[in-house]
Formats: structure tokens, C-alpha cells, sequence
């Protein structure tokens, strides 16, 4: 068997399958079910910012303190300290339970206040903590700086808070992606998630409303990061972590071999069932004892832009062929 142990944001994994922040991470039943099938860590379904405020809110709404601006912070930091309860229940069984990394999970779009609940998940157990940032530029006032800026802010409101690793998830809507991977690099993210899904909408046109598109990905869509993987690793001081689209073994080791230090996966567990982590595993060490690959360091990155004698391949020199027909 292929020695499959990889480092990811400083944790040691048995192997370098992560089951995303979804469903079927929301429980301790779920997140044990991830375990036994052989997952290297799970990340815990997302805590959104939202529920967060809600809380305080629902705190200040029920307590008499006006004209106590002193009242007033107590109450918010009160609220912020217990947070979801349950969220850290979640953390808190499933550290005593499992043994492999617990990364907590935070959807955010803005920083603030609610960034010190991120000291109650670090009480709590978890591993490290991977803040979601779904902003969507969507105000056409609002320059891309801003949208960079805002993202920076988030991280920095959290790492001052607390000493977990943290991986920040990416959508792929950025002028300058390698800009903004190192900028996050540098102000101490351990390892970036490329790329986040967002929620795809459709239009139903008998009823003439919107609906919920199509929620699985599908392996076609893994190439985006695939690309910037190959394209980053080595040149970004950080772990990289691939997600959407990886829904075989075949999907993992094209993701290792661009230098991916581990792969999420989630809409092929729905698909196929918790328990095809195991096949996927399988498939992964057939591929590594085929091509004589003992360890995962061995092939990690072998396919990256910086290990290329033709690095061309990755940026403009593909668009030609496809645009002219060059063979």
C-alpha cells in the first residue's frame, strides 16, 4: 500500500480525502460516518455570520438596557460567548469521539463583531477553522481593491482572535487571483480552498420564478482548480485544498500531481454514498503502486506550472490551440 499521510495547515492527515462543509457534516452521527469511511478530516456544515448576529440581536432584544452603553457590550460579548450552542456541541463530541482533524466552518460576507465567536469554536476543540467568504460583487460602484479589502479585513478580525489554523475558501471572481492568494498568504492564512461553489440558481419558466439550480457539481467543473492549483503551487506560501468537481480517485491524484496538499469532496458522497471515500482511496492507491509512486510527496506537484519545462501550457499557449487549431 502507498504511504497516503499529507500536511495540511500544520495537521497531519492519514490521507488527503476531506469531506467539505455540507449536510452530511452537520452531526455527530454524519462526521462519524465520514470517519469510518476512511475520510482524513472533515470540515463541520457552515455556521453563517448570520446566525451569529441573530443571536446577540435576540440577547439585546430581550434585556432592558437602554442607556447602558456598558450593559450594552456586555450583552453583545455575552451572546458572541455562547454563540450556536449547538455548533459547539457539534465540535466539542466530535473532538471527544474521532480522532482525525475537526475544521470548524464559518460563511461570512463582512468583518466584525461576530469575528470573536471564532474564541468559542477554538474552546470548543476544533482543529482549525475555515472562514467561507461569500462576498458577491455585485454593486457596480464597489471596485474589485474593495472586494480584496474586505476579504483581508475578515482574516485579520479572525486571526486576531485566535491561534487556529485557518484556510480561507475561495470563490474563482477575481481580477487578480494570484493577487490575492498571496495577499492572503502573507497575512498568515495556511491554506487556501480553491474554489467554492455558490449557489446556482435557475429559472422556472412556467411559473416564471427562480429556483434552485442543479446542486451536485460535476467532474468537469474540477479544471478551474485545477488550473490555478497547478498555477499557485509553489509560488504561494500556503497549503492548497481542491474543491469542486473531484468525485473519483482519478479526480484526487490530477489534483495531487497539480500540488494540491488535499481534495474536498462532497457532491460525490451524495451521488454515490459516505462509503465510496473508501473506493476512492482504493483507486488512488492502484494509481500511485502503478506509476511506482510510494508516498504522496513523491507525485505531489509533479504537474505544477513551477516543476513544468513547458509552463506555457498553462496560460496562453492553450487558448491558441484551441483558437486556431494548432496540434
Amino acid at each position: 500500500m502507498a504511504e497516503l499521510t499529507t500536511q495540511y495547515m500544520g495537521l497531519t492527515l492519514s490521507n488527503p480525502i476531506i469531506v467539505a462543509s455540507c449536510s452530511l457534516t452537520k452531526s455527530v452521527d454524519g462526521v462519524c460516518a465520514c470517519a469510518d469511511a476512511g475520510a482524513g478530516a472533515v470540515v463541520l456544515k457552515s455556521l453563517f455570520e448570520e446566525q451569529i448576529k441573530a443571536d446577540v440581536k435576540e440577547l439585546e432584544r430581550n434585556i432592558w438596557i437602554s442607556g447602558h452603553p456598558e450593559a450594552v457590550d456586555y450583552v453583545r460579548n455575552v451572546g458572541l460567548a455562547l454563540g450556536p450552542r449547538q455548533y459547539l456541541n457539534l465540535i466539542e463530541q466530535a473532538k471527544q469521539k474521532l480522532s482525525i482533524p475537526i475544521i470548524a466552518s464559518i460563511n461570512c460576507v463582512s468583518p466584525g463583531q461576530w469575528a470573536d465567536y471564532a474564541r468559542s469554536i477554538a474552546n470548543a476543540g476544533a482543529d482549525a477553522l475555515e472562514l467561507n467568504i461569500s462576498v458577491m460583487p455585485i454593486e457596480p460602484e464597489r471596485s474589485s481593491e474593495e472586494v480584496e479589502r474586505m476579504h483581508f479585513r475578515i482574516v485579520e478580525d479572525v486571526k486576531k482572535r485566535v491561534d487556529l489554523p485557518i484556510a480561507v475558501k475561495l470563490g474563482p471572481y477575481f481580477t487578480s487571483m494570484a493577487r490575492i492568494a498571496a495577499e492572503l498568504s502573507r497575512r498568515g492564512v495556511a491554506a487556501l480552498v480553491l474554489f467554492n461553489r455558490f449557489y446556482q440558481p435557475d429559472i422556472n419558466i412556467d411559473k416564471m420564478h427562480l429556483v434552485a439550480g442543479y446542486r451536485f457539481s460535476s467532474p468537469e467543473e474540477m479544471n478551474v482548480s485545477l488550473r490555478w492549483i497547478a498555477l499557485l503551487a509553489g509560488r504561494v506560501a500556503c497549503d492548497f485544498a481542491a474543491s469542486t468537481g473531484v468525485h473519483d480517485g482519478a479526480g484526487v491524484v490530477k489534483q495531487l500531481l497539480a500540488g494540491a496538499n488535499a481534495v474536498q469532496v462532497c457532491s460525490t458522497l451524495y451521488v454515490n454514498g459516505v462509503s465510496y471515500i473508501e473506493t476512492i482511496l482504493t483507486q488512488v492507491n492502484e494509481w500511485m503502486e502503478q506509476h511506482a509512486f510510494g508516498s504522496l510527496d513523491d507525485m505531489r506537484g509533479k504537474l505544477s506550472q513551477q516543476e513544468s519545462d513547458r509552463p506555457e501550457l498553462y496560460e496562453r499557449m492553450q487558448y491558441i490551440k484551441a483558437l486556431v487549431g494548432i496540434e
